[in-house]
C-alpha cells in the first residue's frame, strides 16, 4: 500500500542474514564444563554437560531461532513452511531437516559404540547415522578409538566382549586440534576423554553401545548395552583407519553432507558457496561479522539462508561450512 512500512518476512531475513538458534544442553556422565570455559556459555546448572545440540529438528528436541524477526520460530517450522525461501532450491523431500549438529565435550571416555547401517537399521528398530568429527580442542594424549586393530576377527571381538577387554581390540588414534575424521554407519568408535568436538551427522539418534568401561551412569546404575545390535551393525573389515586428509577445503563429503574448513585471514570474506542454497557455519577459531549486523565468535553456530550476504573475518579465523550435497 502507498506509504506502508510493511516489509515481507523474506525481506527482513535478507537484511538480517544469519539465523542463530538457542542451544540444547544435554547432561552426560562423561561430560564437563568446557562449553562454559572455552565458549563462554551459561550452562543450566553445575551438572556435567557432554553435548550441546546446535541445529536439530526432531520430535522431542527442536532448535528455536534465538533472535531477529523470526525469534521463537522452530527449525521444523522453517523447514516445512519456508523451505524454498530459507534453504533454497533442490532441498530433499524429507519431513524433517536432515542434519543434526552438535558440540561434544568429552572429559571422560564415551562408550565404545556403533550406528546401524541403512540396510539393517529398520530391522533393528533404529536409524542409520553417518557423522564426522572436527577436533576443536584436544588435551595432550587424548585418544580416539576408531575401527578394529589389524587382523581382529569377529570371534576375537566377541571373546573380548565377554572378557571386558574390548578396548584392547579397538584401533586407537591420537589426533591433533584441527584434524577431522569421517565415521560412516557401521564403524566401531569411541571418543576418549579430553576432546572438544564439532559433530556433523545425519538427523538420527540411534547408538548401540557394545562396551562402557564397566562404569555407572548418572543414576548410579550400569548403562544399557546393545551387544546383539552392535554385532549385527559393526563392519568387521574396517581396520585401523586414520584421520582424514583434506581435499582442498573439503574435509568430509558423502551423500548426506559436505563440510569445508575455511582458513581465513583478516578481512577475508565468505558466504554460501551457492547463493541459491543455505549453509551452516560454525566458528572453530576467531571472529567473523556481517557488514552491518551481528558478529560471531569461537563456538558460535548459525544458519546462513539462501541469498544471504557474506561475512568477513576479523583477524585470523577458522570456519566450518556445512552444506547438503
Amino acid at each position: 500500500m502507498p506509504g506502508s512500512t510493511y516489509r515481507p518476512v523474506w525481506s527482513m531475513l535478507a537484511a538480517m542474514d544469519p539465523l542463530r538458534f538457542t542451544p540444547l544442553y544435554m547432561q552426560r556422565v562423561w561430560g564437563g564444563r568446557e562449553l562454559e570455559r572455552q565458549y563462554g556459555r551459561q550452562l543450566p546448572d553445575a551438572a556435567p554437560y557432554g553435548e550441546s545440540w546446535e541445529i536439530v529438528d526432531r520430535e522431542d528436541e527442536q532448535s528455536i531461532v534465538a533472535d531477529g524477526p523470526l525469534a521463537g520460530t522452530s527449525l521444523h517450522e522453517l523447514w516445512t513452511t519456508r523451505r524454498d525461501e530459507i534453504f533454497g532450491a533442490g532441498m530433499p523431500d524429507t519431513p524433517r531437516f536432515p542434519l543434526l549438529i552438535k558440540v561434544l565435550d568429552a572429559r571422560d571416555d564415551l562408550s565404545i559404540q556403533v550406528h546401524p547401517p541403512a540396510a539393517i537399521a529398520p530391522a533393528l528398530g533404529g536409524e542409520p547415522k553417518t557423522e564426522m568429527w572436527y577436533i576443536a580442542d584436544a588435551d595432550p594424549g587424548a585418544t580416539l578409538y576408531v575401527g578394529l586393530r589389524a587382523g581382529i576377527t569377529r570371534e576375537e571381538f566377541e571373546t573380548a566382549i565377554r572378557a571386558g577387554s574390548v578396548a584392547e581390540v579397538v584401533h586407537a588414534i591420537r589426533p591433533a586440534t584441527g584434524e577431522s575424521i569421517f565415521i560412516p554407519s557401521g564403524r566401531l568408535h569411541a571418543i576418549g576423554g579430553g576432546f572438544l568436538i564439532h559433530e556433523i551427522q545425519q538427523n538420527s539418534d540411534t547408538t548401540y553401545r557394545v562396551f562402557d568401561w564397566n562404569r555407572m551412569g548418572l543414576d548410579g546404575k550400569p548403562r544399557q548395552l546393545h551387544v546383539e545390535e552392535s554385532l549385527r551393525s559393526i563392519d568387521f573389515n574396517d581396520y585401523e583407519p586414520g584421520m582424514d586428509r583434506p581435499d582442498g577445503t573439503v574435509i568430509a563429503e558423502c551423500g548426506h553432507f559436505r563440510v569445508e574448513k575455511l582458513e581465513l585471514t583478516e578481512g577475508e570474506g565468505f558466504s554460501n558457496p551457492d547463493a541459491r542454497r543455505f549453509s551452516i557455519i560454525s566458528i572453530a577459531e576467531g571472529r567473523v561479522s556481517t557488514p552491518d549486523g551481528p558478529a560471531f565468535e569461537k563456538g558460535d553456530f548459525f544458519l546462513l539462508p539462501r541469498g544471504a550476504g557474506g561475512l568477513v573475518a576479523e583477524g585470523a579465523a577458522t570456519v566450518l561450512r556445512t552444506t547438503l550435497p
